[in-house]
């Protein structure tokens, strides 16, 4: 513990009765041990105990040239004296910090310089550790600009997330950072996402969603940009690639306004749950047209298998269909996928054979 080690077990005695004799002392301009004891009916193991607890918190300090008598001091006094030193020991390691930090940092071009020197195409940092990532999401958080553009897919953001990232995002948009943010369309149904949305939308931010997402990336400032590691087998895992060669990163910023251009505002009129959108319809009957399962069509979308068919099951009941066959023919009549008839038709009669 910083300062006096009788610190912390000093405020655990200083008790009502405690104080009562402190204040019995400011009366009588001293520790008077004998009239404390007569005013607050005290025996003597327990005005020595309270002498040692006022001692300890220094509100009790020896009278200028009389060391014998005890004389009370105020408590922004005793407070200076006894929590100084602890406060003196943050600020020299507080500093000490900044020097470490800003030390490192004035490396960051040394780094950069080499790394380009070494290996032109090594452009990009791979990092596994998640704290380690974390760390940079919230230095680059805390010190972007300009912009932050981020696409998120699958669906509805989990709810334990929100409250930290409307945190960030409220940070970044009162520094005037515009935010702009890509959802697949089926998080347009979950309403911790609507709330959310709601709230940075209100300040500002711009949210639209999309049928489907390539992958999930964050742009700063147009300058650096995290991208999902992926297995070779093309999944997921816990780490992120790093990308801040400026031709990449042109690129991939290129990549996010093509999605933008084609996604749809995100709008919250109402807190209640809504039907698949039309654009969510479209998309679940193209990719069914197509041949892929229901579960393929989930994992596309964004979206549970439950929830896929429930809307697979709202499209049959909207097209009065009892089989897929005659949603597909009636899908073609109506010209919902622009389609012939008898293109249409023939993708729901003979779907093309399905994939993993």
């Amino acid at each position: 513990m910083f300062g006096h080690p009788q610190l912390q077990h000093g405020f655990t005695e200083l008790d009502d009765l405690t104080a009562s004799a402190y204040g019995h002392a400011v009366e009588l301009g001293g520790f008077d041990r004998a009239a404390i004891a007569s005013a607050l009916k005290l025996d003597e193991p327990e005005v020595d105990r309270i002498e040692q607890v006022l001692l300890r918190m220094h509100l009790l300090q020896p009278r200028p040239g009389d060391p014998n008598v005890l004389a009370p001091v105020s408590p922004d006094v005793a407070a200076a004296d006894l929590v100084g030193p602890a406060e003196h020991q943050i600020r020299d390691l507080m500093q000490t910090v900044t020097d470490v930090r800003g030390k490192l940092l004035s490396l960051t071009p040394l780094y950069f310089e080499g790394r380009r020197r070494r290996n032109r195409f090594e452009a990009f940092d791979v990092v596994t550790d998640v704290d380690a990532i974390q760390n940079v999401l919230n230095r680059l958080g805390q010190t972007c600009r300009k912009e932050v553009l981020t696409v998120q897919p699958g669906g509805a953001r989990p709810s334990s997330l929100l409250p930290a990232a409307r945190e960030s995002a409220e940070g970044m948009l009162e520094r005037g950072v515009r935010l702009h943010t890509i959802y697949q369309h089926s998080a347009r149904g979950d309403l911790a996402t609507k709330a959310y949305v709601r709230d940075v939308t209100a300040l500002g931010a711009e949210i639209r969603t999309a049928d489907e997402v390539i992958d999930r990336m964050l742009i700063y400032d147009r300058e650096t940009v995290f991208l999902p590691v992926r297995t070779p087998e093309g999944g997921e895992s816990a780490g992120a690639a790093i990308v801040r060669e400026p031709t990449l990163v042109a690129y991939l910023c290129a990549v996010f306004q093509h999605l933008w251009d084609s996604a749809t505002p995100f709008a919250c009129e109402t807190a209640k749950a809504t039907p698949a959108t039309d654009e969510l319809k479209q998309s679940i009957l193209r990719l069914m047209a197509q041949g892929y399962k229901d579960e393929m069509v989930a994992r596309r979308l964004g979206m549970s298998v439950r929830t896929c068919r429930r809307h697979i099951s709202e499209i049959t009941e909207e097209l009065e269909a009892t089989s897929r066959f005659q949603a597909g023919y009636n899908v073609a009549m109506a010209g919902l996928l622009g389609t012939g008839p008898a293109a249409a038709a023939a993708e729901w009669e003979q779907p093309a054979p399905p994939r993993p």
